[in-house]
């Protein structure tokens, strides 16, 4: 069997774009959020790469087209996966310590002291408030 070099050619791009997106989808995020005008000029990069893709495949430079259009696949999903970067101050994320359920009872039911609440509920209620007029 033999295969043409453009055959070729046209599978190895496709694998490597296809591992940049899974790439930009599933690798660590990056430690620190990058800022958003960073990440328009990388979008408008990504588009203007896909408008000079369309005017070289409208001027039948297929090569360069699949180069172009290559380069705007990359430059987005570079964005995309830079866009997953976070800051000390956001929420924690699934993986950590913040999303995990209180603990339970040997019956699985969560633990929950409804006598103190209903307690400190109705010291609340009962506290002594100043009318918001008075001020």
């Amino acid at each position: 069997m033999v295969v043409s070099l453009s055959v070729v050619w046209r599978i190895a791009l496709a694998v490597v774009l296809g591992v940049a997106i899974l790439a930009s989808a599933f690798a660590r995020a990056p430690r620190r959020r990058v800022a958003p005008a960073e990440l328009r000029r990388l979008v408008v990069c990504a588009l203007l790469l896909y408008a000079v893709g369309s005017l070289a495949t409208h001027t039948r430079h297929m090569a360069l087209a699949a180069l172009v259009y290559g380069s705007g696949i990359s430059v987005a999903a570079v964005a995309a996966w830079l866009s997953r970067g976070r800051d000390q101050e956001d929420p924690p994320g699934d993986d950590e310590p913040g999303d995990q359920p209180p603990p339970s009872d040997p019956d699985g039911v969560p633990r929950f002291d409804w006598a103190r609440f209903e307690r400190d509920f109705r010291e609340w209620v009962q506290r002594p408030r100043e009318p918001a007029g008075d001020r």
